[in-house]
């Protein structure tokens, strides 16, 4: 019976092939609109560790004395308290995080020095984070003890400075200290670059060393978030009263998860009553709810999905009052039909397929219509341009959401057309 239907709806399609064209307009343009920015939100909002986002857990603690009754600890720590929860072991993994910008200098490539970004971190970082190596492995936890003069570059950095070749063993000059590299990344590009404290949408940093490392070869340089008085030692930031290291920590359940989050709170404790923190407040938050707390998707961009969104619903209003006109046109022929023993609900079938085929033929403009969306927002000046493409789910809904969306707009003239009366239509004919 389907193939019935489709038979008919074709036919109908075609007899009116300006108003078939103005409903497939309608629904293409409003589906291009609305899938271009979900698309976006999409690849913006996304769990960057499908299956372990939940094991990876962000820890928090207020030392700024300037800040007693807080209702929110600071978003990173000082150097002191950051090393003391490290050290503790606690966690299943854990890495200290901070990063800065340094001179990079390969002594045998001839190319002049750059200035990139180096993340100074600890061995766990790697595992912890699937990070993915094409040549070599990354560093020990021994060589972060030992301060080991060590590095792990980029894929886009290696095949820079020695042509894609495998570089593990050759030296790189990291400001003033000559490091040996261990190993090198395949592509990797996190969306959204998570380990960050806010979550950026940048590149990761085309050069990684042991955190103790990269304090002795880059000390003074790195990024402070917030200081509450001026520092004994400037440039020393160890001792600095300043709140600018990250650590993450990795917790395998949710009872791991637990008792980190009371050593935490007891570890707050306990520095109060020494006299170094002035309030208890604590947080420890899994990677997505960190993500969601500090925001990481651009507020136009949500607003522009919603914008969107709404710009299909006109486009869905107007296409219900287009089928509500083809439908009651045909007024005559449906009520032929009734008269030969066609059912209500078989008229109201007829029109759904016609209005799902319509769906279809907007749904195939849509995903052209988002295609050449997408393009256009590649070649905006945004940190998250290069990362924009449609994967399968959203090409999938492409053509889900213009059907539903077809259907939904065929309901109410599907109705009208299923209640026409065959005997004042045949009264007409």
């Amino acid at each position: 019976m389907f193939a019935y239907y489709l038979d008919l709806a074709l036919r109908s399609l075609k007899r009116n092939k300006v108003l078939t064209a103005l409903m497939v307009l309608a629904i293409a343009v409003g589906i291009g609109a609305s899938m271009t920015t979900l698309t976006v939100m999409h690849l913006l909002s996304g769990d960057p560790l499908p299956g372990r986002s939940g094991q990876i857990f962000f820890p928090q603690v207020n030392p700024d004395p300037t800040r007693p009754h807080a209702k929110e600890p600071s978003v990173v720590m000082d150097y002191h308290s950051a090393v003391d929860l490290w050290s503790s072991h606690r966690a299943d993994r854990q890495a200290l995080i901070v990063d800065s910008m340094i001179k990079v200098v390969a002594p045998d490539a001839a190319l002049p020095p750059l200035r990139l970004d180096m993340l100074s971190t600890t061995a766990d970082f790697f595992s912890m984070f699937q990070v993915p190596f094409r040549y070599g492995s990354s560093w020990s936890a021994d060589d972060d003890v030992k301060h080991s003069r060590v590095a792990v570059i980029s894929d886009d950095l290696n095949d820079k400075l020695f042509g894609g070749t495998d570089s593990v063993g050759r030296t790189l000059r990291l400001g003033g200290s000559d490091v040996r590299i261990v190993g090198v990344l395949k592509p990797w590009r996190p969306v959204p670059l998570f380990y960050e404290v806010w979550g950026a949408y940048t590149k990761p940093q085309d050069v990684m060393t042991p955190f103790s490392t990269g304090l002795e070869i880059n000390d003074g340089h790195f990024q402070q978030y917030n200081c509450w008085h001026i520092p004994d030692t400037p440039g020393h930031l160890q001792d600095a009263p300043c709140n600018w290291v990250t650590l993450w920590v990795q917790l395998d359940d949710a009872a791991k998860a637990d008792a980190y989050r009371r050593f935490v709170a007891d570890y707050a404790a306990q520095q109060k009553a020494a006299g170094r923190f002035t309030s208890t407040v604590t947080r420890l938050r899994d990677l997505m709810q960190w993500l969601d707390y500090v925001g990481v998707v651009p507020s136009d961009v949500r607003l522009q999905m919603w914008l969107a969104f709404a710009f299909l619903a006109i486009c869905l209003f107007n296409t219900v009052g287009l089928l509500l006109a083809k439908f009651l046109r045909r007024s005559g022929e449906l009520g032929v039909r009734r008269a030969l023993g066609a059912t209500r609900g078989a008229v109201f079938a007829q029109c759904l397929v016609e209005a799902g085929l319509v769906g279809l033929l907007g749904g195939i403009g849509g995903w052209l219509l988002t295609l050449a969306g997408l393009w256009l927002m590649r070649r905006q000046p945004t940190d998250y341009a290069d990362i924009i493409h449609l994967d399968l789910p959203m090409f999938l809904t492409t053509f889900v959401l213009a059907i539903a969306t077809s259907l939904l707009a065929g309901l109410l003239p599907a109705v009208r057309a299923s209640r026409v009366v065959p005997a004042l239509q045949l009264k007409v004919l």
